[in-house]
């Protein structure tokens, strides 16, 4: 047995779990970045020798080219964990002009054990893993890992009985949550974070890791009783590097479900564990090795176990829900995956390959719901972003979001592509009715809040605005969006140093995140505080790539503040911009708007409306629009936009 075989290794008060990445302190988490686990790793399974930097580097960015400074970092990171002082270095010692050696004694524990441990524990906390074999062979196949051997916990029998493992696992494992008297025994846990799986087979495979995610948190967000985090915010701490536990907290959520997926050919290897957050304890793990296409059978026994782990015992109509299949096609189901990662990624070039892979997935499978539910999404996504003319982009919205419902009315996901289409298209009845079924299908869904809290602001109902939003952020509590915007519907109602408080939280989470600086740039005009607004639009400017909202918001302000001259330069930059790409009209409005140049805001606003411009939904409450209400014209636009009193 090699050291690089083995999954465990002791040494003092610690523990390391080598394939699931976790370090331990007397059964206590220790919070690691990925670099640094691999850095421990790496000084363990080489303990005793001096691991040169270059070395040792090499080791630990195998593809990428690093500064020597990555190193000392991750070293002292590993020697606060391991509770190590500048006088006393127990573990890792530095080799002047060379290295770094791990000297303490290390202890290895293979896995070579039952195939199945079931540990009961005080505090109703189920621990199910499954051991392995030295070496195991799976349809013939043996399997090894593209990026480090492990050891293989399944054998050829397990071909045999995959059909019946989780259903003898969840049957094992509710008997032992019984109670004498017969009663169900539940983990008391209400709220969850799925984590993207890690990807073991390389980052070709990187969509499908977020992609079971993002299914899984469909399944469970089904669940009434559990709220489950979006993935945009469970994204958003992942990519920093957080361990899970520490991810729960951020989210605040009681649990976090974490995993791999390891793809060799046909063969697929998905490992899961549901995590508390409270103590990091494991509730459950699980290991399953399928054909790549029975994918669809994993995840109906990861989310039906997650969901009775957590909750009561299902309802007859709550496992309908839980064991739906969008599609039973796995290539259109991969496409669909690789549609929602690209527009989750909010560029331009990355929502058009999303439409592209929708428009694949639906070639394969024409009644695939949550396919047309994502294209709608991506083609509404496109002239927000200005990058396509609404009347291009939003009729082929609409054609997806009906057919979406058409095949899944049932979907909450398809109604809020209706609600928020609908809210871009003018069409607000509409929009309240999507939003309302929405949140009635799945009243945990932050969006489906979120978009009603959009709609209820631009018609002036500010105060079940703010308390939609407020539910929102309840739901989705690192939402950037949720939480810049929520500002935006304060602003809307005038409430301006609430705006101020609500959208630096989001640059809290994001000091980089442009529409937030856009967004408070808007309220310091309205305090005429313009030197502020003008830094803040600046950063916007610079941070989005110079859109062209932020780009005309600077303009306004610039005016407003009695600089026309440099206002006229950005509008004349705004104009040349306009020949080479759309750019709204209502954004050059509100530069005409700053100057006072009435004129020329009605035709820009005429040419917004002709245009089928997203933006006009604003008319009715941007404070900006406020010394032309009475003006006929603008009453005459405000009922064609369909926001008359």
């Amino acid at each position: 047995m090699s050291q690089s075989d083995s999954r465990f290794y002791e040494f003092g008060p610690f523990r390391i779990d080598a394939e699931k990445r976790v370090l331990q302190r007397e059964g206590k988490v220790v919070p690691l970045k990925p670099k640094a686990f691999d850095t421990l790793l790496i000084l363990v399974r080489n303990r005793g020798e001096v691991l040169e930097k270059d070395r040792l580097l090499e080791l630990v960015w195998p593809d990428s080219i690093v500064e020597e400074a990555n190193l000392p970092q991750n070293i002292s990171a590993l020697r606060k964990a391991l509770g190590e002082s500048p006088s006393e270095r127990r573990y890792i010692l530095t080799v002047p002009g060379r290295g770094y050696r791990f000297a303490a004694e290390v202890r290895e524990i293979d896995d070579e054990l039952p195939d199945l441990i079931v540990e009961k524990q005080t505090t109703s906390r189920l621990i199910i893993e499954e051991q392995s074999n030295e070496e195991a062979t799976i349809g013939g196949l043996a399997l090894q890992s593209a990026v480090s051997p492990r050891r293989l916990r399944f054998g050829l029998t397990i071909l045999l009985v995959a059909g019946l493992l989780a259903a003898a696992l969840s049957g094992l494992y509710f008997g032992l949550l019984k109670k004498p008297d017969g009663a169900s025994r539940t983990h008391a846990l209400r709220s969850l974070a799925v984590l993207p799986f890690k990807t073991l087979s390389g980052e070709s495979d990187e969509f499908l890791g977020i992609g079971m995610a993002d299914t899984l948190i469909t399944r469970l967000s089904d669940l009434k009783e559990v709220q489950v985090r979006p993935t945009s915010s469970v994204l958003r701490l992942s990519n920093e590097g957080k361990p899970p536990v520490e991810i729960g907290q951020r989210l605040g959520v009681d649990s976090v479900l974490e995993g791999s997926i390891r793809r060799i050919g046909d063969r697929i290897r998905v490992t899961v564990q549901l995590v508390k957050v409270q103590d990091g304890a494991s509730l459950w793990a699980e290991k399953f090795d399928e054909n790549f296409t029975d994918i669809f059978t994993v995840e109906d026994s990861i989310s039906a176990q997650v969901a009775e782990s957590l909750t009561a015992q299902l309802t007859a109509t709550q496992r309908a829900a839980m064991a739906k299949r969008y599609t039973e096609n796995i290539e259109a189901y991969q496409l669909y995956l690789k549609g929602q990662y690209h527009i989750n990624k909010s560029k331009p070039d990355s929502i058009r390959k999303g439409i592209e892979h929708f428009h694949q997935a639906i070639e394969k499978d024409q009644n695939y719901a949550l396919a047309y539910a994502g294209m709608s999404r991506a083609y509404a996504l496109l002239p927000i972003t200005g990058d396509a003319p609404p009347g291009e982009a939003l009729p082929k919205a609409r054609d997806a979001a009906r057919k979406a419902l058409e095949i899944g009315d049932t979907l909450a996901e398809a109604h809020m592509s209706l609600a928020n289409l609908a809210f871009w298209m003018w069409d607000l009845a509409e929009s309240e009715r999507a939003s309302r079924r929405a949140i009635d299908l799945n009243p945990n869904n932050a969006l489906a809040h979120f978009y009603y809290a959009h709609l209820l602001s631009n018609t002036g109902r500010h105060s079940e605005a703010i308390s939609e939003a407020r539910r929102a952020s309840e739901l989705d509590p690192l939402s950037l969006v949720i939480n810049s915007l929520s500002g935006l519907f304060l602003y809307q109602a005038g409430r301006y140093e609430e705006a101020v408080e609500q959208i630096e939280k989001a640059l809290e989470i994001d000091a980089n995140y442009w529409v937030a600086h856009a967004q408070l740039g808007k309220v310091y005009v309205q305090k005429k505080m313009y030197h502020e607004a003008i830094a803040e639009l600046q950063k916007a400017r610079e941070l989005s790539g110079d859109n062209t909202e932020t780009l005309s918001l600077m303009g306004h302000a610039l005016a407003a503040s009695g600089n026309k001259d440099q206002a006229r330069k950005l509008l004349d930059e705004i104009k040349k911009l306009s020949k080479q790409k759309y750019v709204p009209p209502y954004n050059i409005a509100m530069i005409y708007a700053g100057l006072g140049e009435k004129e020329r805001v009605f035709e820009m606003l005429e040419k917004a409306y002709e245009d089928w411009d997203v933006r006009m939904v604003f008319l009715k409450i941007e404070p900006k629009w406020d010394v032309y209400r009475t003006d006929p014209r603008f009453a005459s636009l405000l009922e064609r936009v369909g926001l008359a009193p």
